[in-house]
């Protein structure tokens, strides 16, 4: 990291910061076009997971490039320079990772994943259908790699 002074190494932090962010950018490689889509997502602090509809470019990306980023962002606040135009800046917390991305097939595996993205947004665990498991498909990121990095307010 180029700003070692912005950089979060205590994954605790890192995981907090995940686990306070209401959306996660998932970037893929759609050939030579990068190609980013927001996602709500469950976090068990090794792996990311995702819901998605049946089809649609998100999935034919995934299908020929499994390699993916997560990237997540909070307490973004914008600092003005009332005499700069350069000066401008934002205060931040943020994580990006990299890894994996595999469809769970399993229903245990996809009520698992789904539950992960549950206690996410709602703090509790949920029973799933068995048709509502059948038709939505769950997708899981294994982060190889995660990387913090923070900027704080000045101070006048």
């Amino acid at each position: 990291m180029r700003r070692a002074d912005r950089e979060i190494t205590s994954r605790a932090r890192i995981d907090e910061i995940i686990r306070g962010c209401e959306v996660c950018h998932l970037g893929m490689a759609d050939g030579d076009q990068p190609y980013v889509v927001p996602v709500s997502f469950g976090y068990d602090g090794s792996s990311v997971y995702f819901h998605s509809a049946r089809d649609g470019r998100k999935l034919d990306v995934i299908a020929v490039n499994p390699r993916v980023c997560v990237q997540f962002e909070r307490r973004a606040v914008l600092m003005p320079s009332e005499t700069e135009a350069c000066g401008w800046s934002f205060a931040f917390e943020s994580a990006i990772g990299l890894g994996v991305v595999e469809e769970l097939r399993d229903p245990e595996a996809k009520a698992l994943g789904l539950n992960q993205i549950m206690l996410h947004y709602s703090g509790r665990r949920w029973e799933f259908d068995p048709s509502t498991l059948a038709r939505t498909r769950v997708w899981r990121v294994a982060i190889e790699e995660l990387t913090g990095k923070q900027s704080s307010p000045k101070v006048p």
